[in-house]
């Protein structure tokens, strides 16, 4: 039997992405397509994911079987991290013989960053390690200018875990999981003509970190070697990913302060964003985020920024019982030019 190595550390993909983006297709068909390689699957939810005992014998390995499977029934490992993350590795670091790799399935609104960093824990760093983040983005959505392709089904999946406590927008989500990625995979591609793909393929390298791949997916038939073997150690790698959700960890927030501006109605809001990414670089503006007020447009316009990388798009149609107000709240560290920033802006 092979047991287990204490010097050796396991590599682990955590497989990130929103309910619906084509996740728990891209795993069954890395299990499917494992080539002999070992490995072992930490999910949310064991009957969403459809893998039987026939399915596991797919890896290629006779003692592949569902002990190798870890479901929690808690769906947001960026909460619980505590409770879930460290007892599920536990398990699977003691099977005999013990698995080659992990694969770890988020939930649709967990943040992965706060779970790639719990790799550097005493107890798991030693014996651990992030080969990727695998980011999976719905192309299908993404051409109709949304980040998930059923905000209702999103939204119930919510509420029906207390777990998932955020009170972030989605957009703000889909941001962290991006720039966390080590790889972003555009799934159902097939339903996308050639110029559509090539918007999405623009707009989402607009939104990764330097170096990082976007690849197309065609109902998630993307090879094992494609999601696997990495190599990126992404736990030590940290502070080159930056999120929009560091601020709220990363320092006291008495350290922080807030402006919020109002400019009224903005005609040309690719304009001001531009202003306001100038203005992020000069007074030191670390997160910037809010709406604006498009004449013409019956959609608002959401701003999110971090630094001087500063993101538009539209989102939903204004409320018939909300006013249509422009409002950016921008957060930086203490002392913010008040009358400066606003100047610049008016």
């Amino acid at each position: 039997m092979n047991a287990p190595n204490p010097g050796r550390r396991v590599p682990a993909t955590v497989i990130t992405g929103f309910l619906g983006a084509g996740k728990t297709s891209l795993i069954r068909h890395l299990i499917n397509n494992a080539n002999g390689r070992r490995l072992a699957l930490v999910i949310n939810e064991f009957g969403d994911i459809g893998v039987d005992e026939a399915l596991l014998r797919g890896c290629g390995d006779e003692a592949c079987s569902e002990s190798d499977i870890v479901e929690l029934t808690n769906g947001c490992l960026c909460c619980t991290v505590a409770d879930d993350f460290a007892p599920a590795m536990e398990k699977l670091l003691a099977r005999v013989p013990q698995p080659e790799h992990i694969v770890i399935e988020t939930s649709g609104l967990a943040l992965p960053k706060p779970l790639v960093d719990a790799f550097n824990w005493p107890e798991i760093r030693t014996r651990l390690t992030v080969d990727g983040v695998v980011a999976v983005v719905d192309g299908d959505a993404l051409r109709a200018g949304r980040v998930v392709g059923n905000a209702a089904e999103l939204a119930a999946q919510a509420a029906a875990d207390p777990a998932l406590a955020h009170d972030e927008p989605v957009e703000e989500v889909f941001h962290d999981q991006l720039a966390c990625a080590d790889l972003v995979v555009l799934s159902k591609c097939d339903l996308l003509s050639e110029a559509e793909r090539e918007a999405a393929l623009t707009q989402l390298s607009a939104l990764v970190r330097p170096g990082v791949r976007v690849v197309q997916s065609h109902g998630s038939a993307l090879p094992a070697t494609a999601l696997i073997g990495l190599g990126a150690a992404a736990e030590a790698d940290l502070a080159a990913r930056p999120t929009l959700h560091d601020l709220e960890g990363g320092h006291d927030h008495d350290d922080f302060e807030s402006i919020v501006i109002a400019p009224g109605p903005i005609s040309e809001p690719e304009v001001f964003e531009r202003h306001l990414a100038s203005l992020a670089a000069s007074h030191g503006v670390l997160r910037a985020k809010g709406f604006l007020d498009v004449p013409g447009r019956p959609r608002r316009r959401v701003v999110q920024g971090v630094g001087p990388r500063i993101d538009g798009h539209y989102d939903r149609p204004w409320q018939a019982d909300e006013p249509r107000e422009s409002r950016v709240v921008l957060i930086g560290l203490r002392p913010l030019d008040h009358v400066a920033i606003r100047a610049a802006l008016a």
